[in-house]
């Protein structure tokens, strides 16, 4: 009796619930407000306030009626959607006063219409996720009238921008920023950023861009790059634009730039220059070129070896980038031009660039070598003074052939001269401040370097649906060619600290590389089933190249015509690779599913054309591969990604080209060496809550190396160390990182907080006079960041937190480097009446002490300026500014590597003041007409 008892109060419970729920409803009638057309199948849905979760989904009848019934009670959002027009959102609330709302005719307005996506008391929604890409809506943020891209995205959840224009997203460096989906000046984000108007932007597109192949097919192939796409309005597709900008300064310092901007519909063109020393403009053109690496060998996509040149295996070569160390001397200045024509069947890309950098200085580096019976403390002061000219040309073409079929064409040519002059005198002492050995060594080195590149990638869709082929070609050719002096001379102490031996090194230095390349893939995909598709592709590379080193000691009458064979080769390299792939790709709602493998097959051939030897190493490379993707709705996903790869010995671990440019350090090679293998596994989670505006960035990665490749130092009473690469069996070397990034806005003080977190590790290995030393690094660090706009009246950027790093040597567990840190940074606004403005930034930098380095290190970097506006459009402006007004900007670093510690402080741009005009012109389309 009991029991039925309880069943119908439980029944009579579930019955009231049910009726309690089916009481409450939303109803309504969607309509186009131009023609008053009703609007069918439009998406309606309801979703809680509080988490932003969807409650219940309908679509209108072919009346344009809705009516979603059984709502439970409480506080919602009505969201309704409907392709080519604006987001509809109204809050509401039901409950026992209000069982029902009725929304009437909802009238929904093109979005060519409006400046926003979603109607919340007439802002736009802030994020939306899409796929792998995040959305930022221009039209959400405080745009300040003249204002550059760079100070849109700043105010952009996860993404921050330096005060060199470095940008980093959710933890990782942005490497490109296109403008429309195009090329924008090739790779130098820094152009985009610092020049095109905030105002032009209509959406700012953060993803990771895949290789064209990748992008093509569908399925990833591990090769991406973080990137940001700036989307402009239509009516900012039409006219011209630019900026004129010079500035003078107290202690010769100077800065002058011009950028002119003319577009119209589908074609672009820009142009711009810059001259300056201040370091602020003019530095952030980057080369890739795809065989630059600074230790002469860089490996493929297949594993295969590439033999390069920069001249730094003769002698230390320049790079042409700039730092924050020295005193640089910008000349640069470059043209773009793209355009589609033809119904967007034809497309042209084209950049032209050319430039110059002097950059003078001096740099004092302490270094902590930890030795298993005590410690080397050495002391180097450096003088450099480096130059680099460059100029490059590059252009894509492409062309759709037919519906299903793109020709896309493209070639790139660099010319490049170096020069290096730089002093070291270096001083070393025991542990026991015993002098050990002292060194003076003065290089010079002239180096000229040309690159040639052409690619043709043709891809094709196929009868059947997801079925394709794309064949990929590519060939690269360079040429190098070196010459400079290497003076050293050489004193070694005994453990009393007298002097017992000395050397003198006198030498002129030749080098000649060249290089050809070239590589082919194919990739064809079939359907398998509805859900499920395999990628096969094909690769074939071959590359020869020669280099010719030879070095010659000084004879007694001041000429260089003796050969020192020790120290000259002449080698020829050839190198052919077989690739083969099968990719698989499942893709069902909201699940996206990857795995596969690659293999390849190297024969390397080595010829020393000095005494007539061979060098042969043929190794097969496995590439498996994994990635998941989980849609979890329209703003979230959640991502795992496995990669592993072999990691084979390059050529300087194996047979050394023997250098003499530093004789107290020596490497020699090890032929026995076997490929370590390398697994990295990544995460990525993201989401937003439309109407909260919560963001939520999540990443992790760990690497782990089996059989690792360390080096064996080897280190004698004199203090000269020599390196020998080994295989490590028993261990692993691994390395992880964790990045989170949430924010949201704060409506009732109008202020975005946000809180970034971020954890470092690695854990490495070498050998020090034959005993395991294992080195542990952590960085922990987290920052708040907090920002605040109102439209020609303040804004104010902040972010702050604290560091805490440790570098721990089990050789020397008594002296470590670990201690905390602290970074800060803030930019203020304050917009005064008749167009005057104060803007202010501050940088601090705060590093303890440690066992290693016994002083702390502090800076506060303070920027002010003083301006004011003229014209109808703010375009003309006068400043008064001042950089570093405490005069505290001094350069310095702390690193670990192996068993050494390093801290450096190098010369840097300090206090100076300056006066500039400004003007910032414009005359486009649409409403900027108008204005």
């Amino acid at each position: 009796m009991k029991r039925k008892c309880l069943s119908l109060l439980l029944l009579t419970f579930l019955s009231y619930h049910a009726f309690a729920q089916s009481k409450y409803t939303v109803k309504g009638v969607v309509l186009d407000t131009a023609s008053g057309k009703k609007l069918m199948n439009t998406s309606i849905s309801v979703l809680r306030s509080k988490d932003s979760t969807l409650v219940k989904y309908t679509r209108a009848d072919e009346t344009g009626r809705f009516l979603i019934s059984s709502l439970p009670p409480g506080k919602m959002f009505l969201l309704v959607t409907y392709p080519g027009f604006a987001d509809y959102v109204e809050e509401f609330r039901l409950d026992s006063t209000k069982s029902s709302a009725d929304f009437g005719n909802i009238k929904l307005i093109l979005k060519a219409k409006l400046l926003a996506d979603v109607i919340i008391k007439g802002k736009a929604a802030a994020i939306k996720i899409k796929g792998d890409t995040t959305e930022f809506d221009a039209a959400a943020y405080a745009i300040q009238p003249n204002s550059k891209v760079e100070d849109l995205l700043k105010q952009l959840p996860g993404i921050q921008v330096d005060k060199d224009g470095k940008i980093t997203a959710q933890g990782q460096t942005v490497s490109k920023v296109l403008v429309d989906g195009e090329e924008f000046f090739g790779d130098d984000p820094t152009l985009v950023t610092k020049n095109i108007r905030s105002d032009m932007v209509d959406k700012v597109q953060l993803f990771d861009k895949k290789s064209d192949q990748a992008a093509f097919t569908g399925v990833d192939d591990g090769k991406t790059s973080k990137t940001i796409n700036l989307k402009l309005k239509e009516d900012k597709k039409n006219g011209y634009f630019g900026k004129l900008d010079a500035g003078a300064g107290t202690d010769d310092f100077y800065q002058a730039q011009g950028m002119f901007n003319a577009f119209k519909g589908k074609k672009k063109f820009s142009a711009y220059g810059t001259l300056a020393n201040t370091g602020k403009i003019g530095l952030g053109w980057q080369d890739n070129s795809k065989f630059g690496s600074s230790d002469n060998v860089e490996y493929g996509d297949d594993g295969g070896i590439y033999i390069s040149d920069d001249g730094s295996d003769q002698l230390s070569s320049y790079n042409g980038q700039y730092n924050n160390q020295g005193i640089p001397v910008a000349r640069t200045g470059g043209t773009h031009y793209d355009a589609k024509w033809n119904n967007d069947k034809q497309s042209i890309n084209a950049n032209y660039k050319i430039g110059s950098l002097n950059v003078e200085g001096d740099n004092n580096t302490q270094n902590q070598n930890n030795l298993p019976t005590g410690t080397i403390i050495s002391g180097t002061n450096e003088h450099f003074d480096n130059y680099m000219f460059r100029q490059k040309l590059d252009g894509t073409y492409t062309i759709n052939l037919d519906t299903t079929t793109t020709l896309k064409i493209s070639a790139d040519g660099l010319l490049k001269n170096s020069e290096v002059r730089s002093d070291f005198a270096t001083s070393s002492i025991r542990g026991n401040g015993i002098r050990l050995n002292e060194t003076e060594r003065n290089i010079t080195n002239d180096v000229r370097n040309k690159v040639f590149n052409a690619r043709a990638l043709l891809t094709k869709k196929l009868s059947k649906p997801r079925r394709t082929i794309s064949v990929d070609l590519r060939e690269s050719v360079t040429q190098t060619e070196g010459k400079g002096f290497l003076k050293a001379t050489n004193e070694f102490y005994n453990i009393e600290g007298i002097l017992e031996s000395d050397s003198l090194t006198d030498q002129y230095k030749t080098s000649i590389v060249k290089t050809s390349a070239l590589h082919a893939n194919v990739a064809y995909t079939e359907p398998l089933a509805k859900y499920l598709t395999i990628v096969l592709n094909y690769g074939f590379g071959l590359n020869n190249s020669t280099a010719d080193r030879r070095s010659f000691n000084a004879s007694g009458n001041g000429q260089y015509n003796t050969l020192d064979s020790l120290f000259s080769n002449n080698y020829d390299f050839q190198q052919i690779s077989n690739q083969g792939g099968a990719i698989f790709n499942f893709k069902k709602a909201k699940n996206t599913f990857d795995f596969g493998t690659k293999v390849a097959s190297v024969n390397f051939r080595q010829k020393d054309l000095f005494y007539n030897s061979l060098f042969k190493r043929d190794f097969v490379n496995w590439s498996p591969q994994m990635r998941y993707v989980y849609k979890i709705s329209s703003q979230g996903s959640l991502s795992f990604n496995y990669n592993g790869s072999n990691v084979q010995p390059t050529l300087d671990q194996i047979q050394p080209v023997r250098v003499n440019n530093d004789p107290l350090n020596i490497t020699v090679g090890n032929p026995d060496l076997k490929p370590a293998f390398r697994h990295s596994i990544q995460g990525n989670y993201n989401s937003y809550k439309v109407i909260s505006g919560t963001s939520v960035y999540a990443y992790a990665n760990y690497t782990i190396t089996d059989n690792p490749i360390v080096s064996n130092v080897s280190t004698d009473s004199a203090g000269r160390s020599t390196f020998r690469s080994v295989n490590l069996s028993g261990k692993n070397s691994n390395s992880f990182n964790f990045y989170l990034s949430t924010g949201q806005k704060i409506k009732p003080i109008d202020t975005y907080v946000g809180i970034n977190a971020n954890v470092s590790r690695n854990i490495s290995y070498n050998y020090v006079n034959d005993e395991l030393n294992k080195l542990q690094s952590v960085l922990y660090s987290a920052q708040l960041t907090v920002s605040k706009y109102k439209e020609k009246k303040h804004e104010g950027f902040f972010y702050f937190g604290p560091t805490y790093t440790t570098n721990e040597s089990s050789l020397q567990k008594n002296i470590n480097d670990n201690g905390w840190g602290f970074r800060g940074y803030g930019n203020i606004g304050l917009v005064f009446p008749l167009k005057f403005e104060i803007n202010t930034t501050g940088e601090y930098e705060y590093r303890a002490k440690t066992q290693s380095f016994n002083t702390d290190f502090h800076r506060f970097i303070w920027n002010a300026s003083f301006s004011k506006k003229f014209l109808k459009s703010d375009g003309l402006k006068l400043s008064l500014s001042v950089n570093d007004l405490l005069n505290q900007n001094v350069g310095f670093s702390r690193t670990a590597s192996g068993n050494m510690i390093t801290q450096s402080n190098y010369t840097t741009i300090k206090r100076y003041f300056m006066g500039s005009i400004a003007w910032d012109f414009n005359k486009m389309g649409g409403s900027a007409t108008k204005k």
